[in-house]
Order: C-alpha cells, then sequence, then structure tokens
C-alpha cells in the first residue's frame, strides 16, 4: 500500500499527515501567521512517528487552495521544495474539497457544501457527493461568488451537509437558500483528508512532477512562480 505525506496551510490553521499500510499519523494547529514556522516541523513530527524517513514516502500531497493565497503559496513552496530534492511525485488536492472528505469521515454525510470565507464579501464554494468509500464526486466546479444567491440552483430536499468558514460568516444568508445543516466540529481543511484523497489520486496514476505543483487561487489575476530553472 502507497504511503502518503501530506501537508496543508491554505486557511488559519496548518496541518501535516501521513497514511501508511492503514496507519495515520497527524498533526494540526490553528495558527494563523505561523504556518512558516511551524509546517516543516509537522512534517518531521508525522515522518517520526511513522518512524519513516522522507526517501520512503511515495508522493507528497498538499491543500492547493483555494484558500488564503499566502497559505497556498507557503504549503505549495514547500512541497515543490520538499518532493524535489526527495524526487517524489506531487498531487495537489482542493481545500474544498478536502473539507467535503473530512464531514464524511466524522459524520458518513455525503452530500456536502463547502464555503471558506473570500474575504471582500465573496465566498470560495465547492459542491460534493461524497462516495461510499470516500470519493468525491465535484458536482459543480470550485468557484468563488457572492454569498447571495449563491446556492439557489441546488435541490432544498437534499439532506445537505456544510462546512466551512463561509457558513460561519454568512449563515443567515446562506440557510436561507439551502437549511443544510453546518459542521460546528470542524470550520478548516485538515492534511488527513487531503492524504486520504491523494491516496486514491495515486493509486490511479494523478501526479505530476514536482516542478509541475501549481496552486489554484479560482480568483483571476494571481500568479505563481515555478522553481528557478524550471519550465
Amino acid at each position: 500500500m502507497s504511503i502518503i505525506l501530506a501537508l496543508d496551510t491554505s486557511t488559519e490553521a496548518c496541518s501535516a499527515a501521513l497514511i501508511n499500510q492503514g496507519e495515520v499519523f497527524t498533526e494540526y494547529a490553528v495558527c494563523p501567521r505561523e504556518h512558516n514556522k511551524r509546517l516543516l516541523a509537522m512534517m518531521d513530527s508525522v515522518l517520526k512517528q511513522a518512524s519513516l524517513t522522507i526517501d520512503q514516502v511515495d508522493a507528497i500531497a498538499f491543500g492547493r487552495g483555494p484558500g488564503s493565497f499566502t497559505g497556498v503559496r507557503i504549503a505549495t513552496g514547500i512541497v515543490q521544495g520538499v518532493a524535489f530534492g526527495a524526487n517524489k511525485p506531487v498531487i495537489g488536492i482542493s481545500s474544498l474539497a478536502a473539507m467535503a472528505h473530512g464531514v464524511f469521515r466524522r459524520t458518513e454525510k455525503q452530500q456536502v457544501i463547502s464555503a471558506i470565507d473570500a474575504r471582500m464579501g465573496e465566498i470560495y464554494l465547492g459542491v460534493y457527493q461524497v462516495l461510499s468509500l470516500g470519493t468525491i464526486q465535484e458536482l459543480a466546479p470550485d468557484t468563488v461568488c457572492k454569498p447571495v444567491d449563491s446556492l439557489m440552483n441546488l435541490d432544498p430536499a437534499v439532506n445537505w451537509h456544510a462546512i466551512g468558514t463561509g457558513w460561519q460568516t454568512y449563515q443567515d444568508v446562506l440557510t436561507s437558500q439551502i437549511p443544510a445543516q453546518i459542521d460546528n466540529e470542524q470550520a478548516f481543511p485538515e492534511a488527513l483528508d487531503i492524504a486520504y484523497l491523494a491516496l486514491q489520486a495515486f493509486n490511479n496514476g494523478h501526479y505530476v512532477e514536482a516542478s509541475q505543483a501549481q496552486p489554484i487561487y479560482v480568483r483571476d489575476n494571481v500568479t505563481w512562480k515555478k522553481l528557478p530553472g524550471k519550465e
């Protein structure tokens, strides 16, 4: 079974996780503006917990966004550097999809609307169906939008489950459109769910070289610089 290391700094939370032969090892903290200081230490911690080195990992996954521009850049840059140095493939996972997987992992709810507060009166929005084995089906592309009327095309008769800071910030506006049950246990993506989704992707051959790792901002007019000397 493949060994997956996952890192995430796409929101206020910072986390690392490793999956090996069904065992999981995790580090998680809500620590705004401390991601740069803590992420590598978290990575080292999960490797140590698993008694593994980076050379024994099959692939490195990361939360590619959307989310905090700075946070997404931090994870992408660190993963690029670590994967390039260790010659490991990379897998980018949607932060919104990871949140939906987290809902399924905790509650087994399968219809999930993830929303992250994008500031400027907008939310990052993802709508998902989580299948029985934890496979994510995207029902609508991840997007950035105004909360007003953002959910009007969804069926209100479906038992929707909701997660994320977007629901906390715009609860009244969003629940007036869809009477969703909000997950108050967790508001942020976790590296553990990124690892689970990345394991599926890796086993299906969906991964890239380190130099091709790309953040997903969703908003326009944001650029990312790859590793120097890489096309």
